[in-house]
């Protein structure tokens, strides 16, 4: 069975994470639900079904927002009987640890897999306080991805020492500029890069779990299908993190995004190609 995502948005007290939220819902094409502690601005004037362990909000399009009212295991199996989403995002109040709920979905949602954990970070308040508490360096230091949001709030000159102060805490996440998120209708450069790789032929399991483990820094993500000699796997990639899980596909197919990665592609194809099983060996 194919386990659903989940994503942990973590972060301090006005970082940014809601607006995070309302971005992603607006432009991402799934069917999402959206797990908080409470409903805040997200799910004002929505119909509201009451369950045993969730709250949940219709938001249109299939999509959802849920508030938690019993424990959070039991609340994403009601959400996933009810709703079958095809993404869970788990807003976690500023004051939250990611260490146990990464556990809690790791260990005791066999259902659910770990999608990545995304730390929102103000930098602008970062630069006001310098001084870290205990939770927020917990949640830079548990992060894969780190959004450094509100970079237009202080001067360009101080945005390389916050990054270099994030690195410090936490040397393996992605770190992400983010000026101000807006809806997908205005015109917003991007930064990341893509490309895609397809093949009719089989792949070496080990090959490919080097490949895996040797991709460069500045991939942030990647997925799709891969096909080994045993049968086709589905491959998740987030900032250095990976794994593959049965999936039925009759070829490979990946997309492969990140930072700048247009230089790196050629030598990423190369590398994916003597992961390929030839002819002869099939």
């Amino acid at each position: 069975m194919l386990r659903t995502p989940i994503t942990l948005i973590t972060g301090p007290l006005g970082s940014g994470k809601t607006t995070l939220l309302r971005h992603i819902l607006a432009a991402r094409p799934a069917t999402i639900a959206i797990v908080m502690n409470e409903f805040g601005e997200i799910a004002i004037d929505t119909k509201v079904i009451e369950g045993k362990d969730v709250r949940i909000a219709e938001l249109g399009g299939g999509c959802v927002c849920c508030s938690l009212l019993g424990e959070f295991e039991t609340a994403v199996t009601e959400i996933m009987e009810k709703v079958v989403p095809e993404i869970i995002v788990v807003e976690t109040t500023g004051l939250a640890e990611p260490e146990a709920l990464v556990f809690n979905i790791q260990e005791a949602l066999p259902q659910c897999r770990l999608d990545g954990v995304v730390s929102v970070i103000d930098a602008d308040m970062l630069v006001r306080f310098p001084e870290l508490g205990h939770t927020t360096r917990l949640q830079i230091e548990g992060a894969d991805i780190l959004l450094l949001n509100k970079i237009d709030l202080v001067d360009a000159k101080q945005i390389e020492p916050l990054e270099t102060k994030l690195r410090e805490i936490n040397s393996t996440a992605a770190i992400v500029r983010e000026k101000k998120i807006v809806p997908p209708e205005h015109e917003h450069q991007s930064e990341f890069e893509s490309f895609t790789f397809s093949s009719d032929r089989t792949f070496f399991r080990d090959g490919f779990e080097g490949f895996a483990d040797a991709l460069p820094a500045n991939v942030i993500r990647a997925k799709g299908f891969i096909r080994f000699r045993d049968g086709a796997q589905l491959f998740n990639f987030v900032a250095g993190r990976w794994e593959l899980e049965p999936f039925e596909a009759d070829r490979t197919e990946l997309v492969f995004i990140g930072k700048n990665i247009a230089a790196e592609k050629s030598e990423i194809l190369c590398a994916l190609d003597k992961c390929q099983v030839n002819n002869d060996e099939a």
